[in-house]
């Protein structure tokens, strides 16, 4: 497709007015572009831009006029008619992240890329605190808070850079080139906006347009495409002894036996929070992509054992009455809640939400043995009522139908009934959020009180 430029001269369609459509529409306006901006409605911030010199163009049917660029947030289907329309003309379609790298000047921060179904936030959090730890000037960007753009255009320049990419960000890159990239685990998500797993799983692997490819050699799949893989150098990590050229766990220790002549002794397991064999194995990830970005052994255990875990990501909350509440409201698909309802033994599980075409027959069967009940609510959940009557037809399932501000009061009290001493309630829901809620960290804030108020008059 035809190339054009990105500043003074050009006419830049921006699709996307959150907050990374205003990232970009920002640092296109101060490279002299003309920016015309699409969106269903005004969002805070628009209004500022406009003043400033960009054309809020709504949702048009077609590319306007003119334009020569388009450049879409994440979110933004391929089949949206803006994006079809573009391809039609022959417009080049690029994403955030890569207009972030196309912005990048001489001797700019390195970046240190990490994606995957699940885990990306954690572990990106991981290697920002690594990083730190070896007084590095680092920041974790990407989905996690601060914009990929603004970071690179910071006044005060970063030493590197630890890059979360969604397969939505993948998606729309063609040259992001970092210095090390992971693949943490593939499983069945986002089909409805990739179209099939296949194309979902060749998108994620674009993070290894890089010298070094890091990947979790524990799942079978990411192993047999780290192993097909054109990275000149290729790193597996695995909660088994590692083999030379892999980072693993030895008696209990993670070790580097990748980056040195001999094995390296970096942190013990027990150390790594959040709990769980999966955060281990984020915690490995995080040390490869800091070993390959050269931060010493020492610094790998500082920053690990100085991590605080983000909200909503397997974090306990309180104990009532011999049993726990935990909230993991960040497992947006049955893969991450497979791997948070492994890490309890008896569970009355809280499921539901949009499953964004996921299958949840192969989950279901897979914990069917530590389920004391199961509650349910959002718009899939007779999805997963009935893969429970396939695989777990003793286990108790209640089914909440409320959708309105109560329906989370609703679901803690009857979670809380079905519960013994020694249980673990565990909202886990394998499913988006958007059904019910803002978002992940709202549904997991209204978990946590509705919990923290089961003792109120």
């Amino acid at each position: 497709m035809a190339s054009a430029p990105l500043g003074a001269g050009s006419t830049v369609l921006v699709c996307g007015a959150a907050l990374a459509g205003q990232s970009i529409a920002s640092a296109l306006l101060a490279r002299g572009a003309t920016v015309l901006l699409a969106d269903r409605a005004e969002t805070p911030g628009v209004a500022g831009l406009v003043a400033a010199g960009v054309r809020f163009v709504g949702s048009p049917a077609a590319i306007p006029d003119g334009v020569d660029r388009v450049v879409t947030s994440p979110g933004w289907r391929p089949d949206h008619p803006l994006l079809v329309d573009a391809a039609a003309r022959g417009l080049e379609v690029i994403g955030e992240v890569e207009f972030a790298w196309r912005l990048r000047g001489p001797g700019a921060a390195p970046w240190l890329a990490v994606t995957g179904t699940n885990g990306k936030t954690t572990t990106v959090r991981m290697l920002e605190s690594i990083l730190r730890a070896s007084g590095l000037r680092a920041l974790a960007v990407g989905n996690v808070g601060v914009s990929v753009v603004d970071a690179v255009l910071s006044a005060e320049p970063y030493d590197v850079l630890g890059v979360e990419l969604s397969s939505f960000q993948l998606h729309w890159s063609s040259t992001i080139t970092p210095q090390a990239g992971a693949l943490l685990n593939v499983a069945p998500d986002h089909l409805d906006w990739h179209g099939s797993m296949d194309a979902y799983t060749a998108t994620k692997t674009q993070v290894w347009n890089s010298p070094v490819a890091i990947g979790n050699a524990d799942d079978l799949a990411v192993a047999d495409l780290l192993a097909a893989s054109d990275a000149p150098t290729r790193i597996g990590f695995t909660l088994a002894e590692p083999a030379r050229g892999q980072f693993g766990v030895r008696d209990g220790i993670l070790v580097d036996h990748a980056f040195a002549t001999s094995p390296v002794m970096l942190v013990p397991a027990a150390d790594v929070r959040p709990a769980g064999a999966h955060n281990v194995a984020n915690a490995l990830a995080a040390a490869a992509l800091a070993r390959a970005y050269g931060v010493p052994a020492a610094d790998v255990a500082s920053g690990l054992r100085a991590f605080v875990p983000d909200p909503h990501r397997n974090q306990f909350l309180l104990e009532r009455g011999g049993v726990a509440y935990v909230d993991d409201s960040k497992a947006t698909n049955p893969h991450a809640a497979m791997a948070s309802l492994r890490a309890y033994g008896r569970v009355v599980w809280i499921a539901g939400g949009q499953l964004k075409d996921a299958p949840v027959d192969e989950l279901v069967a897979a914990v069917a043995n530590r389920l004391a009940g199961v509650v349910l609510l959002g718009q899939d959940r007779a999805v997963i009522a009935a893969a429970l009557r396939r695989h777990a037809p003793d286990v108790p399932v209640i089914d909440v139908s409320s959708a309105d501000d109560g329906a989370m009061t609703e679901v803690a009290r009857t979670a809380a009934g079905l519960a013994r001493p020694g249980d673990t309630v565990l909202l886990a829901p394998a499913a988006a959020s958007y059904d019910m809620f803002t978002g992940y960290a709202a549904r997991g804030a209204a978990f946590e009180a509705a919990v923290r108020a089961l003792d109120a008059p």
